[in-house]
């Protein structure tokens, strides 16, 4: 399928691991000339360029975004996205912990769309989609500060489509479930320690609770999250879109 969205500009926040660096690939493979960032430098798809920044500070984005303009030009695809707050009971969580994952979970999204919508709403046209999680929907007990802000991130992402729809902009959020990344593996780890197993025995018990009876592949939410970006998808705004092999219990 043909996206429609050869040639243009993409910012993917923390694109060098995991779901963000298979979201560069995916649109690097379309086309797109994506601007990647993240706080250590790694290897990035041909057709994409590094940037190192922290998505907590907003001096860090401010400074992403000029250096993305001065590369390729304005961007009018904008995929949030960032590593997760750390594991553990909410009452084990201090004020310090709480605010970094404000500003490196909610904030960033709120300076990104910031700097980015303005020359969206210039041409007339613009692709935003929030990488958040299915904690959203299904609160972890495991990740109080992700489980928290991440349900605050669907409001957010409601206000900003029906702000921006007139412009030509849609606003999206893509849920992941359980994925076969770095920070699965982690929270395996932790569960393995509390329930005195092993990192893959956590692994295999999540892939068995999931209906389709596996981890996802990080392509695999690549490929949803390209699909939002595309010319074809200009009809959906304000759309939380689960994709977790059928693991959410709830009907909405």
């Amino acid at each position: 399928m043909n996206l429609g969205i050869e040639g243009r500009v993409a910012m993917v926040a923390a694109g060098t691991l995991g779901i963000g660096r298979a979201v560069v690939e995916e649109l690097v493979a379309e086309g797109v000339r994506v601007s990647v960032c993240g706080r250590t430098e790694r290897d990035v798809p041909r057709g994409s360029r590094f940037f190192s920044a922290d998505v907590s500070k907003a001096d860090d984005l401010d400074a992403w975004y000029a250096h993305t303009i001065k590369e390729f030009g304005s961007p009018t695809i904008l995929v949030t996205n960032t590593g997760g707050p750390p594991a553990g009971n909410w009452t084990s969580m201090n004020d310090e912990q709480w605010q970094s994952g404000v500003d490196s979970t909610l904030m960033n999204v709120v300076r990104l769309v910031r700097l980015a919508s303005p020359a969206m709403k210039e041409v007339g046209w613009g692709r935003i989609v929030h990488i958040t999680s299915l904690v959203a929907k299904m609160p972890e007990p495991l990740l109080p500060i992700s489980s928290t802000l991440r349900a605050g991130l669907m409001a957010l992402t409601r206000l900003q489509a029906t702000e921006l729809a007139a412009s030509g902009i849609t606003v999206n959020g893509v849920l992941p479930g359980h994925t076969l990344t770095d920070r699965q593996r982690h929270l395996a780890q932790v569960l393995a320690e509390q329930n005195r197993s092993d990192e893959q025995t956590e692994l295999e018990r999540r892939a068995k609770s999931i209906p389709v009876q596996r981890l996802a592949d990080p392509s695999e939410i690549a490929a949803a999250v390209a699909f939002l970006c595309s010319q074809r998808a200009s009809f959906i705004t304000g759309v939380n879109l689960v994709v977790d092999g059928g693991a959410t219990r709830g009907l909405d």
